[in-house]
């Protein structure tokens, strides 16, 4: 059946209504219209300043020239800093302060009791109230916690809460730092991104951090007045920096993405969540990333908390320079083998966790050498050795733990991963307390030992697991 063609309608005022019509702005239209019907909200549309724009709109969030991960990352850098700065005064504190090494061990290790509750809070924090709000006030706490160790030439007592305070700074703001990178090294903010680039750049820059905080303080306090305070200034002032630099980076978390209930998630009598991960992500934490994470950071501390004051006798005041040069060295290893994790990876699985773990054991035996034979220069090996085994060890933890979690549960579960690393800073802690009966090089060469039956224990738990 035909449809019949449509009749001209007629107006009872103006008679046949033609397909003119009046536009205010061009004038008439007068002729049939042709071609599709163009929507004035979706079409061609003239720009008075750009004239008309024909091309896809640009999202701010996919602009490959808007890194936001790079303005995100130096907030990482400043959390490495703030954390090695100190490490690199060890000898000053107990050469001007009169404190002894049982005392400057502590003050390291205090560092971590700050640092666990920064890590568990944090990561519910920042899937909670979102990354920016807890990336910020971890940054100001790290900074207020400097001037705290500033003060510290003139009351002792301030180093405690200062160094308490930077590992709760440092803590938060390594889980929501790294969580807010692996967000923009991923859609919709970089695409193109390959898997495990996030855990790269976020060890990247925590390794730059740990590098050049201890180095620039070891210099400062060897050759600048006042060096127990000027060693501090750089830290305030990349702080700075790295809040204007993170400024421009969009928030990424939802509001009550931590609420959204999944297999993992129980709920208490009053109705709130628990934060426990349960479910398909959690035998595979505990059996192959929990094993290796102690010594993403047993490692370097043992390399330039420990050994420095172990070999120190033969450095003729040249001690606190040689500590900020094993504090650059062992951090700075562990960047240069970032290509090396990104091929091991690709090969299989664990081969980052093998390599690293093999590293760690190799330069704790380096180090035992070292420390019997009295050779500064050997443990400068050690360190390097050592901080390859790290660098190795941090990159396989991230990377595990980026695809073992569902988006609402990253933070969390990178909050748990960075709770267990931080565990290996009591390493030189303990060794200082057992090297009263034992000595040091046998406690090297059996945390060796400790090493490699880690890594047989995670060998294990992969075959059973069918990995």
């Amino acid at each position: 059946m035909s449809t019949p063609a449509a009749e001209p309608r007629t107006d009872p005022h103006t008679g046949p209504r033609t397909d003119a019509r009046t536009d205010p702005r061009t004038g008439p239209r007068t002729g049939p219209r042709t071609g599709p019907r163009t929507d004035s909200r979706t079409g061609p549309r003239a720009d008075s300043r750009t004239g008309p724009r024909t091309g896809p709109r640009t999202d701010s969030r996919t602009d490959p020239h808007r890194r936001h991960w790079l303005r995100a990352g130096w907030m990482m850098t400043a959390s490495g800093w703030s954390a090695n700065q100190f490490s690199a005064l060890l000898g000053a504190y107990r050469d001007d302060l009169g404190l002894t090494t049982a005392t400057t061990t502590a003050l390291f290790a205090v560092y971590v009791l700050g640092l666990i509750p920064g890590l568990l809070l944090g990561g519910p924090l920042a899937d909670r109230r979102g990354r920016r709000p807890v990336v910020y006030t971890a940054l100001a706490t790290a900074a207020v916690a400097t001037c705290l160790l500033m003060a510290g030439p003139a009351a002792a007592w301030l180093l405690w809460p200062g160094r308490f305070l930077t590992g709760l700074g440092a803590g938060a703001l390594l889980t929501a730092g790294s969580v807010w990178i692996k967000e923009f090294s991923s859609a919709p903010y970089d695409p193109a991104t390959a898997p495990g680039t996030a855990a790269r750049r976020s060890g990247l820059f925590l390794s730059a951090g740990f590098a050049s905080g201890g180095l620039a303080a070891a210099l400062i306090a060897q050759w600048a007045p006042h060096p127990m305070v000027t060693a501090y200034v750089p830290h305030l002032v990349l702080s700075a920096a790295a809040a204007v630099a993170a400024a421009r980076a969009p928030e990424t978390g939802r509001a009550g993405l931590a609420h959204r209930p999944d297999a993992g998630e129980t709920h208490s009598a009053a109705g709130e969540p628990r934060s426990v991960v349960h479910g398909p992500s959690a035998a595979p934490f505990r059996r192959l990333v929990a094993p290796v994470a102690p010594w993403v950071f047993a490692a370097p501390t043992i390399a330039f908390v420990t050994l420095p004051g172990l070999v120190g006798d033969r450095l003729d005041g040249w001690q606190t320079v040689y500590a900020g040069v094993a504090t650059a060295v062992t951090p700075g290893a562990g960047l240069l083998v970032t290509p090396l994790a990104r091929r091991l990876a690709a090969r299989h699985r664990l081969a980052t966790a093998a390599a690293g773990l093999a590293a760690v054991a190799l330069g704790l035996l380096v180090a035992a050498g070292a420390v019997a034979a009295g050779q500064p220069a050997v443990a400068l090996i050690a360190a390097v050795v050592l901080g390859a085994g790290y660098g190795l060890c941090v990159a396989y933890g991230l990377t595990e733990v980026a695809a073992l979690a569902p988006p609402h549960r990253l933070a969390r579960l990178t909050a748990r991963f960075w709770t267990l690393a931080y565990l290996g800073f009591f390493a030189p802690y303990v060794i200082t307390l057992v090297s009263a009966a034992v000595p040091p090089a046998v406690i090297l060469t059996a945390a060796a030992v400790l090493a490699l039956l880690t890594l047989g224990a995670v060998g294990r738990a992969a075959r059973r697991d069918g990995v």
